[in-house]
């Protein structure tokens, strides 16, 4: 019985291999690494390690239902979801599990952004954070960009993998529409400034819990659709089920985030129509008090962080209506 299960799932995850390599450079605890190939074979191949276990779907399933497929073959006292373009902190898995020491607790890591690769200029050496391919060498044109000679072509990729230090993010939350916000001015108050703190909501790229716990509240809930929602579901469940979810400022882990798109840009098929309807289910299901394993009322879980920004007193007071049942 492993101590925890890293859960990966993948859908043209051009970076997977290096996310893997990452993980197990890492571990410090007994970690097994689960990937679910969402509709494709990988572009270069996997690690060969009795510690990654790969289960492959021909025709895509979902992000969603990846995540829960890798929890069910799982048999380790803890799972983490993480997203198949991210590096991690050393022991990161020794230091979750060490604070994480009631069953009732849902422990978000410290994010940074992931500096992934450079475009580099065959013409003039020129650099440039995470460009698309055939992008054109100009000065002052985004962030690193250093200088240019004008030269139109394929750019070469110089691989640099290391978390961007001065891109953190320790707090996040949800506005009255149930939509995804950074939260950085929270971080001022006095009752956040220890290594672990209650939090909000999250990106969705990474969570930590137990095994039974991800069972109890549900597994990720594919009524969602295949993606969308994903930060905001588990952190309403979280607090909502009666328990915590806190960010742990003593470990961390380092996304990448696909500003850029083009040739890195995301691997769904998502329309805006499957988005809105995630959006929809959300507002409903969390807005509307209709999660069926609700023990504290989401108005609850808004006043504990007020003054909330997105929030007025009117939402409050709509939530605190349609949480009636529950009272």
């Amino acid at each position: 019985m492993p101590d925890l299960s890293v859960l990966i799932p993948a859908r043209c995850e051009m970076y997977l291999p290096n996310t893997i390599d990452s993980i197990l450079s890492c571990i410090e605890a007994d970690t097994e690494i689960i990937v679910v190939l969402d509709g494709y074979w990988p572009y270069e191949p996997l690690p060969d390690h009795p510690r990654v276990t790969i289960i492959h779907h021909t025709v895509p399933v979902g992000q969603r239902r990846g995540v829960n497929e890798a929890a069910l073959i799982s048999k380790a006292k803890y799972v983490m979801k993480l997203d198949a373009h991210c590096l991690v902190d050393k022991g990161f898995d020794a230091k979750l599990i060490k604070d994480c020491t009631d069953d009732d607790t849902t422990v978000i890591a410290r994010m940074y952004n992931l500096h992934a690769f450079d475009r580099v200029c065959p013409k003039c050496g020129n650099r440039m954070y995470q460009g698309p391919m055939n992008a054109k060498c100009e000065a002052n044109r985004g962030e690193g960009v250093t200088g240019g000679c004008g030269e139109v072509g394929e750019l070469q990729k110089e691989m640099v993998w290391k978390p961007r230090m001065n891109r953190r993010t320790d707090f996040m939350r949800f506005d009255s529409d149930m939509h995804f916000q950074y939260w950085q001015k929270y971080e001022r108050r006095p009752e956040v400034q220890g290594d672990i703190c209650d939090l909000m909501s999250s990106v969705g790229a990474c969570f930590f819990m137990t095994r039974r716990r991800f069972r109890r509240l549900g597994y990720m809930d594919e009524k969602h659709g295949s993606w969308g929602q994903f930060g905001t579901e588990i952190a309403c469940k979280s607090w909502l089920s009666g328990g915590r979810q806190v960010v742990n400022k003593k470990t961390w882990f380092s996304h990448m985030f696909r500003t850029q798109g083009l040739d890195f840009g995301f691997p769904y098929e998502i329309s805006g129509n499957d988005q809105e309807r995630a959006k929809k289910y959300s507002q409903w299901l969390w807005l509307g008090g209709n999660w069926k394993h609700t023990v504290v009322p989401l108005s609850k879980v808004v006043e504990k962080f007020w003054p909330v920004p997105g929030w007025t007193e009117e939402n409050l007071s709509d939530v605190k209506k349609a949480y009636a049942k529950w009272a």
